[in-house]
């Protein structure tokens, strides 16, 4: 188990290597159902006719009437001669928004953690994890609920805010109310007609979504984790029938940790995502209509105001599927490296001594 030591500490660049690969596959895997939350988000705003006429004008049309999940598949088949195809639209500013986000919230969260945890705070570590001998699913660092709390929201406040770009364009890459044909395209577009203050629009509202979220996110998912690893505490009975206390890393399989996991992550996901989808569907209308939605107040007051507070909860079953899974998609691959390479790199520290 990592906990700071210097024998033990993971290195940076590996920690954004692992981040990276997790993040692009889960962003890859998942991208229909990311465009799809978009699609229905954008809502009350764009049918049918609005999605086929963006394609030749640049900006769909905006027609009233709530935008749902078959109605936003229905614009795909009429947009598009191919649904498969359609659906991966906006896959690589999703990737690359997602992977390199992932990257840096990965090696942020683990150099604060890492920090933190020799530093031995006691408001923000958890001394009873750190001297503790038993079976854990995860070698990272362990800190307090209070510490896991902050250090998800700072360095996921601090990764949104580096990839806000990708992030508007990634939004209006999937949106039918625009028709951009490449990445570039769109970035010129956006700086012609708003400057850079466009490619940072809907950060207020991307800000406390997050923040709260990754802040919660680890939270839960570090209790889960250790709920569930209690139920294996990595105690073996001797031939003489009393229990004999084995070594973590031989206490849980892979196939054991990667389910916890999992399981911790899926839970953690899904409860995140009800507490802030509020402010995802108010972020994205900024990102798309920031004429018409200007901040964080005036759109979540507009939007109750034209559509009632049920707007605030649109594109929740398809947030709260791919956030679940892709966050435990994300965090399981990561840990799994994270977990091999602490077993590597603590054979060869051995070696040198030897």
């Amino acid at each position: 188990m990592s906990n700071g030591s210097p024998t033990m500490r993971s290195k940076s660049s590996f920690h954004f290597a692992a981040g990276l690969g997790s993040g692009v596959l889960s962003a890859v895997l998942l991208q229909p159902i990311d465009l799809l939350k978009t699609r229905v988000q954008q809502g009350g705003r764009a049918g049918i006719g609005s999605g086929v006429a963006g394609l030749s004008s640049g900006l769909g049309s905006i027609s009233p009437g709530r935008h749902t999940l078959s109605a936003a598949i229905a614009e795909l088949r009429a947009s598009s001669t191919h649904l498969i195809p359609a659906l991966w639209r906006g896959a690589l500013p999703s990737a690359l928004r997602t992977g390199f986000g992932s990257a840096i919230y990965f090696s942020s969260l683990n150099a604060i953690r890492q920090n933190v945890a020799r530093a031995r705070l006691p408001v923000l570590t958890d001394t009873a994890s750190l001297a503790a001998t038993g079976s854990s699913s995860s070698s990272l660092p362990k800190l307090s609920n209070t510490g896991n709390l902050a250090a998800g929201a700072v360095a996921r406040s601090l990764a949104g805010f580096v990839l806000m770009p990708l992030t508007v364009l990634k939004v209006r890459y999937e949106s039918s109310m625009y028709a951009y044909t490449s990445l570039a395209g769109a970035a010129r577009d956006m700086a012609r007609t708003e400057g850079l203050r466009g490619f940072f629009a809907g950060f207020g509202a991307t800000a406390i979504r997050d923040a709260p979220y990754a802040g919660l996110y680890v939270l839960f998912y570090e209790q889960s984790k250790r709920r569930l690893s209690a139920l294996y505490d990595g105690t073996t009975s001797s031939s003489d029938g009393t229990a004999t206390e084995i070594a973590p890393s031989q206490a849980m399989g892979v196939s054991r940790a990667a389910s916890i996991n999992f399981a911790s992550g899926v839970v953690s996901g899904v409860v995140c995502s009800i507490i802030s989808n509020p402010f995802d569907a108010v972020k994205t209308r900024i990102q798309l209509q920031p004429g018409a939605y200007r901040n964080l107040v005036q759109a979540g007051r507009r939007l109750v105001a034209e559509e009632g507070f049920r707007a605030l909860w649109d594109g929740l079953a398809l947030r709260m599927s791919r956030k679940a899974l892709s966050s435990a998609l994300a965090w399981t691959v990561y840990e799994e490296l994270i977990r091999r390479a602490e077993v590597t790199w603590s054979d060869r520290t051995a070696q040198r001594s030897l």
